[in-house]
């Protein structure tokens, strides 16, 4: 099983007219590999998946895995849902389209037991061959993957291989790793990506990233080659972007941020979602002064 890590970019999925652009996620895609990340992930949190039809789902994992073919660049494909039978199905589509691993994030809503995790986990993740990664974001779903759940799950199940850990505490990082020094642990929060890789993390999953992926991509380079200088001083020249672009719920501020920075043509949400307040446009042109955005 090839073990995917590295430098990764939590995809936006652009919409055009109340539909999704296939066509400049396309591009977009292409500009995460032209600026050095190692992984891209269509429809996760950040894709807005939570409001995309199964089949819009699917096309988004579908034009990701056809920009990044021939490349070096991987495609980890969303496939969480909050019923177990839909995360199965994309699954299973994403396995069959040539996505090259899997990121499936805790059913939200329905707040299963630690054990109904594990069934749920175990099914998505034995319907296909390809590498899992967990997802764990309790402030997003309302229910915690717990580290006793998360090893019982590693140790269980042949292709469960990683976990996104964006609890924000690098106490179950420390924890987990601890435990199993074979579990690969991803960051999933910007602010702390340094010291998640210090600490043995081996990747991260970045929203950042889709506006500054050189920047992101050298942060998590640097640190696999020794450079801890130069990675940490990344990191701190990123919060300001980082700190902002979680103001109001993600994506709202990214889109927004990709937007001001001519890398999106439409700004557009799907409902509950909707543009940022005029307050967060202001905060967001002010801090992108910061940095330089390559098209």
């Amino acid at each position: 099983m090839e073990i995917i890590t590295g430098a990764m970019t939590a995809l936006i999925t652009p919409f055009k007219n109340g539909k999704v652009d296939l066509e400049k996620y396309e591009s977009l895609i292409k500009r995460q590999i032209e600026q050095g990340m190692d992984a891209v992930v269509p429809v996760g949190t950040t894709g807005e998946s939570a409001t995309l039809s199964h089949q819009e789902h699917k096309d988004c994992i579908s034009v990701a895995v056809a920009a990044c073919k021939g490349t070096n660049v991987k495609v980890i494909a969303g496939a969480g849902s909050n019923a177990t039978h839909e995360a199965c199905d994309i699954a299973k589509h994403a396995q069959d389209v040539g996505a090259h691993g899997l990121l499936s994030v805790t059913p939200y809503y329905n707040k299963p037991t630690q054990e109904g995790l594990y069934q749920h986990y175990k099914a998505i993740a034995n319907s296909v061959e390809i590498p899992f990664m967990l997802y764990n974001v309790p402030g997003r779903t309302g229910v915690d993957l717990e580290a006793d759940t998360t090893i019982r799950l590693f140790d269980d199940v042949a292709n469960i291989y990683a976990i996104k850990e964006a609890t924000g505490s690098l106490e179950r990082t420390v924890e987990l790793l601890s435990r199993r020094k074979d579990l690969v642990v991803v960051s999933g929060d910007d602010a702390i990506d340094f010291p998640m890789l210090v600490n043995g993390g081996k990747g991260i999953i970045s929203v950042t990233s889709n506006i500054l992926p050189n920047l992101k991509s050298k942060l998590v380079h640097s640190v696999e080659e020794g450079k801890f200088n130069v990675a940490r001083q990344i990191n701190e020249d990123l919060y300001p972007l980082n700190k902002v672009l979680f103001c109001e719920s993600n994506p709202i501020p990214i889109k927004a941020a990709m937007y001001l920075a001519g890398l999106l043509d439409t700004l557009e949400y799907r409902l509950p979602l909707t543009a940022p307040s005029a307050a967060t446009m202001k905060k967001l042109e002010e801090t992108l002064k910061l940095y330089e955005v390559i098209k």
